[in-house]
């Protein structure tokens, strides 16, 4: 139904990385996911009441939050789209995140309610009331929960979008808390256990783990997060082949919201080169990224010495000095002033997150290494990065 319809009222509808069409995406995805949760909140409310079963009243409220939840997503697809602005000059892309957020927001709260009900009925249990009208609708229910769960995943691994993969493990949640409700009522028709409160509790569970998930899905992206690393190889490969830059560091991706990339990095390029030139090859850089990418570009430029050999040896001997202490580091803007008593080795050094020393102790050992390892002469001057990606 989503393709047919996407291929009905969507322009382009494979063109997944245009704003326009994921928002598009996102509202055709949020109007149906309002519909359908509608539709099972009514049935399901309905059999609750035949049935007189908490678990399926519990399992049909949460179908109505989450009608609540795609309401919240396609008004923040639609918020999300607007043009930037004086107050937002990075635009409003971040909203659908924080639609995210909103949503397993929802969930939690609905969870904590209905493992309040549960627990009231395991407290005082009432017999439930089987039939096939009872049946079919829950079989009914885990078959159209199957296919949301399949088209919001489907959909937002193309168009990238953190709050409709939210979406997506919320019904996944839901077609297991709707299997343990079918269970709980097939075992009361059959035997003379009341475990109708304890699947409740059950389903509360799950769709608390659900909404505690899809959180933490949206709030990652918000806090900042590296980069996929096929878009870092993709810069890479962009930047590095181009005649004239021959080295890349200091690489930060800037997220404003799906669509809305802001790349920064430091490439290096020979010294001997006209200043003019680099700047050049820069700017032709900077507008390729923005081209294939459709990210905007800062790139600075670091002159580097290429050619002189006593250089490249001592930048090789220190790069073999920082993997041998530790095989995650690298260093870059490696610099050497000679001098009649010391030569001053000037670089950067890139710690892993698993380097828990302070940079002053982490300075102190690498300068004790080059000094056993290649002399005395040698005095560093370091400065310490983390990476971004």
């Amino acid at each position: 139904m989503i393709t047919l319809l996407s291929r009905i009222l969507i322009t382009h509808p494979q063109d997944y990385q245009d704003t326009e069409v994921r928002n598009a995406y996102g509202t055709l995805c949020g109007a149906v996911g309002i519909i359908l949760n509608i539709f099972l909140f009514a049935i399901k409310f309905g059999a609750g009441i035949i049935s007189h079963s908490i678990a399926i009243t519990a399992d049909a409220f949460n179908n109505l939050s989450d009608a609540g939840s795609s309401v919240v997503t396609l008004l923040g697809f639609k918020l999300s789209g607007a043009d930037p602005d004086p107050e937002h000059p990075f635009g409003h892309g971040r909203i659908e995140y924080i639609s995210g957020l909103i949503v397993s927001g929802i969930i939690i709260l609905m969870g904590f309610e209905l493992l309040k009900d549960s627990v009231d009925k395991i407290i005082h249990p009432q017999n439930t009331t089987f039939s096939a009208l009872v049946l079919g609708i829950l079989l009914v229910s885990i078959g159209v929960k199957l296919y949301m769960a399949f088209y919001n995943r489907s959909i937002a691994a193309k168009i990238d979008s953190a709050a409709m993969k939210a979406t997506g493990t919320d019904s996944l949640s839901d077609v297991l808390a709707t299997t343990i409700v079918l269970v709980s009522m097939v075992v009361a028709h059959f035997t003379t256990l009341h475990i109708d409160g304890v699947c409740g509790v059950i389903v509360a569970c799950i769709i608390l783990m659900a909404g505690f998930s899809a959180g933490k899905e949206t709030v990652t992206p918000l806090l900042g997060q590296p980069p996929e690393k096929e878009f870092v190889d993709e810069i890479q490969r962009i930047v590095l082949g181009q005649d004239g830059i021959v080295g890349i560091h200091d690489l930060v991706v800037h997220d404003y919201g799906p669509g809305r990339v802001m790349i920064s990095l430091h490439a290096e390029v020979p010294a001997d080169v006209d200043v003019m030139v680099s700047h050049d090859i820069i700017d032709v850089t900077e507008h390729l990224l923005k081209t294939q990418l459709k990210c905007d570009a800062v790139i600075h430029m670091d002159p580097v010495e290429v050619d002189n050999e006593e250089v490249s040896a001592l930048r090789n001997q220190v790069k073999d000095v920082v993997k041998q202490w530790n095989e995650e580091a690298s260093i870059h803007d490696f610099r050497v002033v000679f001098g009649t008593t010391h030569t001053n080795l000037i670089f950067d050094v890139v710690l892993p997150y698993s380097v828990k020393a302070t940079h002053e102790e982490v300075i102190e050992e690498l300068q004790q290494l080059i000094w056993k390892h290649i002399g005395k002469e040698y005095m560093t001057v370091i400065d310490i990065d983390r990476s971004y990606i």
